[in-house]
């Protein structure tokens, strides 16, 4: 049988990988299970039922900061717009992304470092609680973990799930190494719409 309408798609995609990480014996903590299979919905990847690693208490954390009218930090335009805008409306949150700032612009050239980091040290100054979702930059997490080490910010949450092949696997261990709360996909994997189908996936328990 076809499927057409959209509600019933989700609804059976999320039940075909209920049943592969059942079958796998991946399924995670009942905390931890709408993120998880939120992320594998978004990218058919069945890696992250492994790789995505949660510190104690950060999913109920998150939704604790969200519910209190959170920021959601991004650094990319593409995980800001991949973000659900009328659920994050519903809870009075704000959701940002500095890369196209043009004071940021100036400030990475004027000192020879990404956008990404100059754009961090920027959202460091917005008033808590903040959620930053880091899906691209790793620059942008290693940025921020040493504002974290600093005691200029603390997030109530980092989504650490930069992709690519440098820095990469040094952000995401120096975000571990961190005493925040924070997801983190191990490995090289990760990318703008996971960073958002994590935050998405966290604002629909709270709005649907």
């Amino acid at each position: 049988m076809i499927l057409t309408d959209p509600d019933a798609i989700e609804r059976r995609s999320m039940e075909i990988i209920e049943e592969h990480l059942d079958r796998a014996g991946l399924l995670p903590a009942k905390e931890n299970m709408a993120i998880v299979k939120r992320v594998i919905h978004a990218t058919a990847d069945f890696d992250y039922a492994k790789n995505l690693t949660f510190s104690p208490g950060a999913t109920a954390e998150a939704l604790t900061a969200l519910q209190n009218g959170c920021t959601i930090v991004t650094d990319t335009q593409m995980a800001c717009a991949g973000i659900h805008k009328a659920a994050v409306e519903k809870l009075g949150c704000g959701l940002s992304c500095f890369m196209s700032d043009a004071d940021v612009a100036r400030t990475a050239k004027a000192r020879g470092c990404t956008r990404a980091s100059a754009a961090m040290e920027k959202a460091a100054g917005l008033p808590g609680p903040l959620i930053f979702a880091i899906g691209n930059a790793p620059t942008a997490l290693l940025t921020l973990c040493d504002l974290i080490a600093a005691g200029k910010v603390k997030p109530a949450l980092v989504i650490g799930v930069p992709v690519g092949f440098v820095n990469i696997l040094e952000a995401k261990e120096a975000l571990l190494n961190t005493n925040v709360p924070s997801i983190v996909a191990k490995g090289q994997k990760g990318g703008s719409n996971v960073a958002a189908a994590i935050v998405n996936a966290l604002l629909y328990q709270l709005t649907r």
